[in-house]
């Protein structure tokens, strides 16, 4: 392969990589996904109780969480764990008060016979002589026990007592649930659909409510959610062979999908407290991400106009290899956003800030030695591979230790600083490529052009030359 072509290739390699593969993120209209910090939304620090330390618990609480946000089309969530807390960020979350009341809502759904109900004092059916039930205690709704549970009531409202026998089927028991609004209806309603091994437990407890037996005297069934009775469907049906089971409960659309929603995906495996709420505007969120690119296109900008005063020549090279950079730089971060999940955050700007120094530094490492190279005597192009060869041992070692400590950071560290050390070291990485690939045989094509081969050309102040001293015409011995 000839010295030209081994020139062209590479250079023509990278060209087509980078700057096609921007055309294609634009075309398909992909764009760097944003964090919490950039476009706004909520963040919530989810609390289990102080005795509950199993890490298999806390995990299968991670998961339930990710599937619910999921369900709710949240973009490029953030759920991670500190300690025992769940850290949960939800950017660009529209309805965030909603969202954040799916999150922690633990879903533990129950079946019940009913056995007695007892409306509050003063309302008609309420009993006025006899002692009014006493409600049961979380700790103690277990699901073999009898229960006291009450129902569903607005905001100042006493609710009604139901008297309650063991569960028959539970929230694991299901193996979907959809919000309907069928045709004659005049509310919503949740539609379940039970196991192979749930249905048996269910169809059991229906036929003995059908029957009025004494273990469901009222023939009803009650639909425990939380430790409320969100229903109290009189049972018309023994047994229902399709697996499938109506939730009737008052629901409007928006609650019957969430209840749905949070059923679908199973139960948390503990009631999780909210210890920490924070929402950023999406107003706050542009703000921050207009300042941080401003800060970052200034400061590109003084160490361009630094380098083309200083290196001349070799500075349009840096800001042609910036564009290169730029250019794979914004088609990985757009790609991993939309396949990976991967959002950029404000740490993760400044991660990409930060990275500009460390690429600006390889050039001026190689611009050095190339200078060194010429003001002891030899040519620019004699030059050119020389310095190279000597400068990339330098900028790889550089680069190495930078990604080395990129990569600890990822590791060992959560949130903000993880997003911080990620695009540094996705950073550093593009930085090797564009100088094998970019930097090398640009500089090498332009040594052959002879308006680059001047020394001064390059900022270089060419060696002076001694001219020997001659002897006086005439002058003795």
């Amino acid at each position: 392969m000839s010295g030209r072509r081994r020139l062209w290739l590479p250079l023509a390699t990278i060209l087509v990589i980078a700057f096609g593969s921007l055309a294609a993120t634009l075309a398909v209209g992909n764009t760097p996904e944003l964090g919490l910090d950039l476009q706004g939304g909520a963040s919530v620090v989810l609390q289990p109780p102080a005795d509950v330390s199993d890490t298999q618990v806390i995990d299968q609480a991670i998961e339930v969480i990710r599937q619910r946000v999921d369900a709710l089309g949240v973009s490029e969530p953030d759920i991670t764990r500190q300690g025992d807390a769940i850290v949960v960020e939800l950017p660009g979350v529209a309805d965030q008060e909603r969202a954040l009341e799916i999150l922690g809502q633990t879903a533990e759904l129950r079946f019940r016979p009913v056995r007695q109900v007892v409306p509050p004092p003063g309302t008609p059916g309420a009993p006025s002589t006899t002692v009014p039930l006493v409600p049961t205690p979380r700790e103690e709704d277990v699901p073999e026990a009898d229960v006291t549970l009450p129902g569903e009531a607005p905001e100042g409202v006493e609710p009604s007592l139901f008297q309650l026998g063991p569960a028959a089927a539970l929230g694991r028991d299901i193996a979907d649930a959809q919000a309907v609004f069928a045709q004659g209806q005049t509310e919503w309603s949740v539609l379940l659909t039970f196991t192979d091994e749930g249905i048996a437990g269910f169809n059991e407890l229906a036929s003995a409510c059908f029957n009025g037996e004494p273990t469901c005297a009222r023939g009803a069934v009650a639909i425990v959610l939380d430790g409320t009775v969100v229903s109290s469907p009189t049972v018309r049906e023994p047994t229902f062979p399709n697996r499938e089971v109506t939730i009737t409960g008052n629901f409007d659309e928006e609650e019957a999908k969430d209840l749905a929603l949070v059923l679908r995906y199973g139960s948390l495996p503990v009631q999780l407290e909210q210890e920490s709420v924070q929402t950023v505007s999406p107003t706050l969120g542009a703000d921050s991400l207009r300042a941080g690119l401003l800060a970052g296109a200034l400061g590109t900008a003084l160490v361009l106009i630094y380098l083309l005063a200083y290196y001349r020549a070799l500075g349009l090279v840096v800001m042609l290899g910036l564009g290169v950079w730029a250019a794979l730089q914004w088609s990985v971060i757009s790609y991993l956003g939309s396949s990976q999940g991967l959002a950029l955050s404000l740490a993760g700007v400044t991660g990409i800030i930060v990275s500009v120094g460390v690429t600006v530094d390889s050039y001026i490492v190689y611009f050095e030695r190339l200078r060194d190279e010429v003001r002891a005597g030899r040519s620019v192009r004699s030059s050119v591979d020389r310095s190279f060869k000597r400068a990339f041992r330098t900028i790889l070692a550089a680069d190495t230790a930078a990604f080395i400590g990129a990569f600890l950071l990822w590791w060992l560290t959560v949130g903000a600083v993880r997003g911080f050390a990620f695009f540094l070291g996705l950073s550093t990485v593009l930085d090797l490529v564009v100088a094998y690939f970019f930097t090398r045989p640009m500089v090498a094509m332009l040594s052959r052009r002879k308006a680059f081969v001047s020394p001064r050309f390059i900022g270089v102040t060419p060696p002076e030359v001694e001219t020997p001293v001659r002897a006086p015409v005439g002058a003795g011995t």
